[in-house]
């Protein structure tokens, strides 16, 4: 093969390359007792993009165990998910109190030793409302917890809808992470 048959077909499987880009998306409804989380996979192809849901769950604490050591374990839990995944970007829930404001500051406290687990790989994070996040995957900022599970269960194509209610917040806070192009 010539010079210029191996540059074409070099910028060929690049252009493939190119075109079949993906990225992981970590999501992440951050609480003391319960954090959900969920793993994202978006593919970019001539056909344009779809997302796949690689994996989702929770970190549970038990109420029992000394705070410190219930962040701790969020903490070193987080690190694991992101060591596993190596996410590109992230996205978290951002706190919102209306009725319970008691628990404003331990879920506070949770979310900063998640935030710190992100940061310190250096992973963009993009923090949403939690009416931004309803808005984004149902199109109502008021949507009820059934009806944002039913939209990422659509969404993602999953057989069944994601449960707890915690992991298909952070799934939410995903599928809003891959609409923000900037970090492609």
């Amino acid at each position: 093969m010539n010079n210029a048959g191996k540059r074409a077909r070099s910028t060929r499987l690049e252009q493939r390359a190119a075109d079949n880009t993906k990225r992981i998306i970590l999501g992440i409804d951050p609480g003391l007792a319960s954090t959900g989380w969920g793993v994202l996979e978006e593919r970019h192809s001539k056909r344009g993009e779809k997302l796949f849901c690689v994996e989702y769950g929770t970190i549970e604490t038990k109420a029992d165990i000394p705070r410190a050591e219930r962040l701790c374990f969020i903490l070193k839990q987080m690190r694991l998910i992101i060591k596993k995944y190596k996410p590109s970007i992230a996205a978290i829930e951002n706190l919102y109190f209306g009725k319970n404001v008691s628990s404003a500051i331990p879920v506070a406290e949770g979310r900063g030793v998640i935030s710190a687990a992100i940061a310190e790989q250096g992973i963009p994070l993009l923090e949403f409302t939690p009416g931004a996040i309803k808005l984004g995957v149902s199109g109502a900022a008021r949507a009820g917890k059934k009806q944002v599970q039913e939209m990422v269960r659509i969404i993602l194509e999953l057989e069944e809808k994601p449960k707890p209610d915690h992991a298909a917040d952070a799934l939410a806070a995903a599928i809003c992470a891959a609409n923000v192009k900037e970090f492609v």
